[in-house]
C-alpha cells in the first residue's frame, strides 16, 4: 500500500489535562481519539490513573500523578508550543493540590479557550478529600473556564437545583453561566426521561436546546469526556461554541451508535463511529 502525501495547513493544537482510563473508554484516551477525529494535534498530561478493579465490581483504582511531574509536563508542553497552543480541555484532577498545580500552569500564559469537564466526585456534603476537591475545582478551575460541560450530577451540584426535566436543565445551565461567565452545555442525555437524549446550551446571549433520539437508556462510558474533547477541537479549528456544541453532540451521538462492548459491565463510545462532513 502505498500513501501519498500533500501540503496541509499545520492542524490545530488541542490539550487535554486529564486522567489515563485503562480500558481506553474515557479520560485521556478518549479525549485523543477525539482530537485526532476531528482533525486537531492532541497533547495530554496526565494527572492520574485510573483502573477499574474486575474483582471488586468494576470499581474505581485512582493512584494520582506527582504534582511535580504534572508541573514538569505543563512545563514541556507550554514551552513546545508557546504561542501555537491556545485551547485547553480540563478532566479529571482528582485532588485539591492537582488543582492548583493545573491552575498555577494555566495562568502563565493566555488562552482563548478553556474548556472544563467539571468532574465532581462528592455525593454530599460529608467533609472529606472529596469535598475539598470538588470545592477546589469550583472555586479555581470554574473561574478560568469559558465553556462548560457538566453532566446532569454535576449541573445540579454547580447550580444549586433539582433537575427533573428541561425546563430544570435550562435554568441550571443560566445559574452557571451567571456563576461563571462560561458557555454552558448542561447535559441531560438519557437521564432525562423521554425518547431524545437532551442537553442545554447558553452563553448569556442564546439559549438551544439540542436534541437526538436516545441511543439505549444506560450512558456509555466516555461519552461526556468525548463531548467535552469535540467541543475543544471544534473551538480550536474556530467554530462558534453553539458551532462546536453542534457538532460534538452529532459526533457523541454517532460515536454511542458504534459502541463497543467488552467483558466490563458497561459499553465504551468509539470515536471512528462519527462520520461527519
Amino acid at each position: 500500500m502505498s500513501v501519498s502525501t500533500t501540503e496541509t495547513t499545520p492542524p490545530a493544537i488541542t490539550l487535554t489535562i486529564a486522567g489515563s482510563e485503562a480500558t481506553g473508554g474515557a479520560g485521556a484516551q478518549a479525549d485523543l481519539k477525539t482530537f485526532q477525529a476531528l482533525g486537531t494535534y492532541g497533547i495530554t498530561a496526565l494527572t492520574c490513573i485510573v483502573s477499574f478493579d474486575p474483582k471488586d465490581n468494576w470499581n474505581h483504582r485512582f493512584v494520582p500523578v506527582d504534582a511535580g511531574v504534572i508541573a514538569d509536563q505543563l512545563e514541556a508542553i507550554q514551552t513546545c508550543y508557546e504561542g501555537s497552543l491556545k485551547t485547553v480541555k480540563l478532566g479529571m484532577l482528582g485532588s485539591p493540590l492537582t488543582i492548583d498545580t493545573v491552575a498555577a500552569a494555566l495562568k502563565n500564559q493566555q488562552w482563548d479557550h478553556v474548556v472544563l469537564d467539571p468532574v465532581l466526585i462528592c455525593k454530599g456534603q460529608e467533609p472529606g478529600h472529596a469535598l475539598d476537591t470538588d470545592q477546589a475545582l469550583k472555586a479555581q478551575m470554574l473561574p478560568l473556564a469559558t465553556f462548560v460541560t457538566p453532566n446532569h450530577f454535576e449541573a445540579e451540584s454547580l447550580s444549586g437545583i433539582t433537575i427533573n426535566d428541561v425546563e430544570d436543565l435550562k435554568a441550571a445551565a443560566k445559574i452557571i453561566h451567571d456563576a461563571s461567565g462560561a458557555a454552558v452545555l448542561a447535559k441531560g442525555g438519557v437521564r432525562l426521561a423521554g425518547a431524545d437524549a437532551v442537553d442545554v446550551f447558553y452563553d448569556g446571549d442564546t439559549l438551544e436546546v439540542l436534541s437526538a433520539p436516545k441511543v439505549g437508556e444506560v450512558a456509555v462510558s466516555g461519552a461526556g469526556c468525548s463531548l467535552a474533547a469535540a467541543v475543544t477541537a471544534e473551538l480550536a479549528k474556530g467554530a462558534t461554541p453553539l458551532q462546536a456544541a453542534k457538532t460534538a453532540k452529532a459526533f457523541v451521538t454517532e460515536g454511542i451508535k458504534a459502541r463497543v462492548s467488552s467483558n466490563a459491565p458497561f459499553e465504551a463510545l468509539w470515536q471512528g463511529g462519527a462520520k461527519l462532513s
